[in-house]
């Protein structure tokens, strides 16, 4: 008797196993149907400027101004001008002259996003969040949260700036797989593969701005999710790192990186600003995306300079 009740048991159990795994996959192929449908169709019709400031450093903007976004926050001190043996200009040689440019635009929102905490991409990130604000510039800023919440606050103090008020979210930023809106734009976090001085995790921005999302990219190895986030997030336009050597994935890391995340477009940055990162990089990046994907468009620039995407 005790037996039988054993099978019975058994069986029963075993049928509760099925049924739960069913559920579970039946959970992952609608989890997995969904990932298109964050976004719903990729963007299109949109149009945007973007300019390359060195190094990592890069400046959006729809054409009227209105809505300008900030990769990253190391201008006046940035030197990844004169390797190309181009004159910084006014606008980006001084706190008060890069103050005076923003204004003049009078944007309706200025987003600064912070990828991380390492000089080359956040060297002048206070004073010029300090010199907007000051200048009454509507300017936010987004990263990721516990650095900005957190790891950074004693800096915010310290340049005279309350993060709960020009961070987005009330000062709490985002983490991965959160948004950001200030203005017209959008901003979503993702990963990078990347160290940091403080040990906060180090990321990249999805950006819709201008009717087009961009990623950049930060500073970042190749990983295999960028395919994931090409399904999720179907960006347009990639600004991505190609300066290889001792610190982020080279030219033809890049070019699988924008194949895998589907875009049409695609600007080289991170390279040249340091005697490790060749100036040909850029170059490197556009013969190996012809290579691979001679579909995408691939635009490189000097610094200073700026293009016009539009999708």
């Amino acid at each position: 008797m005790n037996g039988t009740i054993d099978l019975r048991r058994r069986a029963a159990l075993r049928g509760m196993l099925a049924l739960g795994g069913a559920l579970a996959l039946g959970g992952c192929a609608a989890g997995s149907q969904g990932l298109t449908g964050i976004s719903g169709a990729r963007l299109s019709g949109g149009r945007a400027s973007v300019r390359w400031l060195g190094g990592g450093v890069v400046e959006l903007a729809t054409p009227d101004a209105k809505q300008i976004a900030y990769g990253d926050a190391w201008f006046w001190h940035n030197a990844g001008w004169s390797r190309f043996n181009v004159q910084k200009p006014p606008e980006y040689a001084t706190r008060e002259g890069f103050a005076s440019y923003v204004a003049g635009k009078h944007p309706d929102a200025v987003f600064v996003l912070l990828t991380h905490d390492h000089g080359d991409h956040m060297g002048d990130y206070f004073e010029a969040l300090k010199a907007l604000s000051d200048a009454g510039v509507p300017v936010m800023t987004t990263g990721q949260s516990d650095l900005l919440r957190r790891g950074l606050v004693p800096e915010f103090k310290k340049a005279g700036l309350d993060n709960a008020k020009i961070v987005s979210n009330g000062g709490g930023g985002m983490n991965f797989g959160g948004v950001s809106t200030h203005g017209a734009m959008t901003a979503r976090l993702v990963p990078a593969v990347h160290s940091t001085f403080l040990a906060y995790p180090a990321a990249g921005f999805m950006l819709d701005i201008g009717g087009l999302r961009a990623y950049i990219s930060g500073d970042t190895d190749l990983y295999g999710d960028m395919k994931m986030l090409g399904e999720r997030y179907q960006p347009n336009l990639a600004i991505v790192c190609v300066g290889g050597g001792p610190f982020t994935m080279g030219p033809e890391e890049a070019a699988l990186a924008c194949q895998w995340l589907g875009v049409s477009h695609a600007i080289p940055v991170h390279y040249g600003h340091n005697a490790v990162t060749p100036l040909d990089a850029g170059e490197k990046f556009r013969h190996a995306m012809a290579s691979i994907a001679p579909h995408v468009q691939v635009t490189v620039l000097k610094p200073g300079e700026t293009t016009l995407v539009q999708t």
